[in-house]
């Protein structure tokens, strides 16, 4: 072996290079855990790609996660940000999601990581990580493809900043006939008490109330809780103008939309939340409220080779 006297050294740290999000898997390689050198910190459960914690710099925890939410891959988290597709609820009356079970089953699927991209900044609040997950027709097991026979692929990205979480899919129909579906991300947001808080933004809205025989009603003033909520509302204002939560007057969360029309406000309230098993504990209705971005009030409608994408941010 020759001996150079002028052979290459490792690459020394860039000096000055200010520390950089950490990825980590966990749990027997089915969670993934971003963090930024801050401290915020984002974990997504590989099952359902399913966003199950969204934590501050002081650690404190923005979603809200049942104590009972099954973790292993046998059903779909309750809590968290589960995603809806291609169907939300069900639709007896649509022939393609006629057979699929309640909303669908990419949040009963195991969707791959396909990495991770983050900001290099020296600016601490500029400083960014998003991960990325994977899920087609190829994975899809069996008795889901005899359900939905449709060939598809789904990029969900997962946006963590110090300031907001972002989360956007990309659905591409990689077959030659349209795909019809719906999408919805189903957002649990943690509250301290709900009957102090005010949803802003939907004034004026069109909404069908589900607790009410799916009556359409329009809006009038802040949304407020003070029993079963189920809506389905159509902002009267573009997916820019942000859905806000203020609690005691104070804000806490702030949702803009981008490409998805439609917005689900959801809380089970007493009796609906004693009837869910995997809710718990039976008053946790007191410190959730579902504020949901979809499009869900009729379907998307995809052509071969094409491509749709809609995305949310949750500032808090």
């Amino acid at each position: 072996m020759v001996d150079r006297r002028n052979r290459p050294t490792a690459l020394a740290t860039t000096p000055g290079l200010p520390p950089q999000p950490q990825v980590n898997f966990s749990h027997e390689n089915s969670r993934v855990t971003a963090v930024l050198p801050a401290g915020e910190s984002v974990e997504v459960l590989l099952y359902g790609a399913t966003v199950i914690s969204w934590k501050n710099r002081f650690g404190i925890e923005k979603l809200w996660l049942s104590d009972a939410a099954k973790l292993d891959g046998s059903k779909a988290v309750r809590g968290g940000i589960p995603l809806v597709f291609p169907v939300f609820g069900t639709a007896p009356d649509h022939a393609a999601t006629s057979k699929l079970p309640q909303h669908g089953f990419a949040r009963n699927s195991r969707w791959e990581f396909l990495g991770k991209s983050s900001s290099e900044s020296a600016s601490p609040s500029d400083i960014s990580v998003k991960l990325d997950f994977g899920l087609s027709s190829a994975t899809l097991d069996d008795q889901v493809k005899s359900l939905w026979p449709y060939t598809f692929s789904i990029i969900y990205s997962v946006t963590l900043t110090p300031e907001n979480l972002s989360t956007s899919i990309v659905v591409t129909n990689d077959g030659n006939q349209p795909i019809e579906f719906q999408t919805l991300m189903h957002t649990y947001l943690r509250v301290e008490d709900i009957s102090k808080i005010q949803v802003t933004g939907l004034e004026e809205s069109d909404y069908v109330d589900k607790v009410d025989a799916a009556k359409e009603k329009k809006q009038s003033g802040a949304v407020t809780i003070a029993g079963e909520v189920d809506r389905v509302y159509s902002p009267a204002k573009g997916p820019s103008s942000p859905v806000v939560v203020t609690e005691d007057g104070e804000t806490v969360f702030s949702i803009v939309r981008d490409n998805l029309k439609d917005v689900v406000v959801w809380n089970p309230w007493t009796d609906k939340a004693a009837g869910m098993g995997d809710f718990e504990p039976k008053d946790g209705f007191k410190n959730m409220i579902c504020i949901e971005a979809g499009s869900v009030k009729g379907w998307i409608t995809l052509d071969p080779s094409d491509a749709f994408e809609g995305a949310q941010t949750i500032s808090d």
